[in-house]
């Protein structure tokens, strides 16, 4: 009986993977070729969502190209339908976007605009009118709004949750410590509101960063900045105001939209995600000299890149360190782009990855060394930056946060109210620093406060190295102080501003490599093969995709105000290791 039962058992177990294989094979037959593209067609460009930097590695997106949206995906569209002849226009639907950050909206607005030197129209059509979507909109030659849908100019705001006032109704106590006024990180943790610098700070950015917004849109829109500002005081906009102050060029419905444009028939479009399958070598691009785009996205950690229901991307140093040297021995490769989109994180780790780079700018010191900012690249972030030559930012990346954090949340209150107690056995004098249960004592608080030191010198000291600047001067602007891209650059903490195509045009030109020569981007991660996808699915090894299926679960039952409280009391920390020293920038930047 027990044979019987277990040669049925492996039967259909046989059975299962055979139904796999043969629906693995399926998509491929459906999915593995490139899609015909019509005559005169328009390009449906769907953006919205998280916009990653990286789209999670499964067997799915292998046939099916880019499942999930990334910036670069959505760059590569528009550089390819900028020279494929069977594409006439673009219908640019911007539907809706998670970040609270904006730098990556930019980044696509710049490809919108450089889509346009082609020639041909975009055209935006905005189901939901936000300030970020609409921004990206204002790229296009005209706007259309649909009928029910407000134009949401209102300004921008941004929120800071503090925590204090809870840890202290549970019986926590935060006994974080922190070099740098600015290095507001803790906040959240150790104060029950704003402190005048993290006040000043946010009050800054937000400056900032409206005043790029306004100017966008008064461009885009040929209006003087005066009056899109007196519009941010007037907003929200009924559709019908919207038009009547000029903002949109019509109120209509998508339908009567492709009427219009005369683009109605669905046979004369092609969606984004059908022709991001479409080769860029099939139309003369990503050819020629090669250049490697190494990723950096992600909390920087130590150990292997992963992802984090709750935080998302995980950037591991042990990763990243693989990856920089797997470009560094090509001896093909003519220059190297770190693409960074990360607050920072490990302390260690970073200085791990720094001093790979610092290597491999040594060894070939006539290969370029370019960074590219994305959204993020503060703290940690930043420090992994500091080798590169050039550092490229977009005028809204945050960056800077030149500061060091570290310390415990003391828990032992907790299990007091509850009833419970933590009691030790230790030998050594400082063997129980890292206690959940008490606070530092002085000797112990000494111990940590000379570690946070130690590691801020040597960041501000890389800093005024890699700057060309000197420590005091580099002091001065650091503090944990964050910056936006623009702020940056005027503080000569960044070079140039753009966004990856930018800092590819730098490493070409550095690399002596002619301008109107296209380069081949060797990417890291690189892209697995089917067979290495089957293997992570059936031998166990996909974790990140596992990973991401939980995050998948938690976004589709959770509202984003339960997933922000989520992440505020599982907070990054979880992330790390006991005691260990972070450069992290704050993570409660709401919006």
């Amino acid at each position: 009986m027990a044979r019987r039962a277990f040669a049925i058992l492996f039967t259909l177990l046989g059975a299962a993977v055979f139904i796999s294989i043969g629906g693995f094979l399926a998509l491929y037959l459906l999915f593995g070729r490139e899609p015909a593209v019509p005559s005169s067609a328009t390009l449906v460009l769907r953006v919205g969502g998280s916009l990653a930097e990286v789209a999670p590695a499964d067997v799915v997106s292998y046939f099916r190209g880019v499942r999930t949206p990334t910036v670069r995906s959505m760059v590569d569209n528009l550089r390819k339908a900028k020279v494929d002849a069977r594409v006439r226009a673009v219908l640019l639907k911007p539907t809706g976007f998670e970040s609270p950050f904006w730098a990556k909206v930019q980044e696509l607005r710049d490809a919108v605009l450089d889509f346009k030197k082609s020639g041909k129209p975009v055209y935006a059509y905005l189901e939901y009118g936000g300030d970020r979507e609409y921004y990206l909109a204002t790229a296009a030659d005209k706007v259309f709004l649909m009928p029910s849908a407000s134009l949401d100019l209102t300004g921008v705001a941004t929120y800071e949750v503090f925590l204090r006032g809870t840890l202290d109704k549970i019986g926590a106590y935060p006994d974080l410590h922190h070099i740098g006024d600015y290095k507001t990180a803790i906040n959240t943790f150790t104060e029950k509101g704003y402190t005048a610098a993290h006040k000043e700070m946010d009050q800054s950015l937000n400056r900032d960063l409206y005043e790029q917004i306004v100017r966008g849109i008064a461009d885009g829109r040929k209006k003087n900045e005066a009056d899109v500002r007196a519009a941010f005081d007037e907003g929200p906009f009924l559709p019908e105001d919207a038009l009547h102050q000029g903002f949109v060029d019509d109120v209509v419905y998508e339908d009567q939209v492709m009427d219009k444009l005369r683009v109605g028939d669905s046979r004369r479009q092609i969606d984004s995600d059908d022709y991001a399958r479409i080769s860029p070598a099939s139309l003369g691009l990503n050819r020629g000299p090669r250049i490697a785009v190494i990723y950096a996205a992600g909390t920087i950690t130590s150990g292997r890149s992963g992802y984090d229901p709750l935080n998302g991307a995980v950037a591991g140093a042990d990763t990243l360190i693989e990856y920089i040297r797997e470009a560094r021995r090509d001896r093909s490769v003519r220059a190297i782009v770190v693409r960074i989109d990360s607050p920072g994180g490990s302390a260690n780790a970073s200085d791990a990855i720094w001093r790979e780079l610092v290597i491999t700018k040594t060894e070939r010191p006539e290969r370029p060394l370019v960074a590219s900012m994305s959204d993020l690249a503060a703290s940690g972030g930043y420090y992994i930056a500091m080798p590169a030559s050039v550092i490229v930012a977009e005028p809204s990346t945050l960056t800077g946060s030149i500061g060091i954090f570290g310390g415990k949340i003391v828990t032992g209150g907790v299990y007091e109210k509850l009833g419970a107690r933590i009691d030790a056995t230790s030998i050594g004098r400082n063997a129980e620093i890292n206690s959940p249960a008490r606070r530092f004592n002085p000797q112990e608080l000494k111990k940590l406060q000379e570690q946070l030191q130690a590691f801020y010198d040597q960041f501000v000291e890389k800093a005024a190295d890699a700057r060309h600047s000197t420590p005091e001067k580099i002091d001065a602007l650091a503090q944990g102080r964050v910056w936006t891209g623009r702020q940056a650059r005027q503080n000569g903490l960044v070079d140039e501003l753009g966004g990856l195509d930018r800092a590819i045009a730098v490493a070409k030109q550095r690399a002596k490599i002619a301008a109107d020569s296209d380069v081949e981007l060797v990417v890291y991660p690189p892209r697995k093969s089917f067979y290495e996808l089957l293997s992570d699915q059936f031998g166990g090894a996909g974790e990140s995709a596992q990973s991401a299926a939980v995050s998948a679960f938690l976004t589709a039952n959770l509202s984003k105000g339960e997933l922000d409280a989520l992440r505020l009391l599982r907070s990054p920390l979880a992330l790390f290791r006991r005691g260990e020293v972070l450069a992290l920038m704050p993570w409660t930047f709401l919006r």
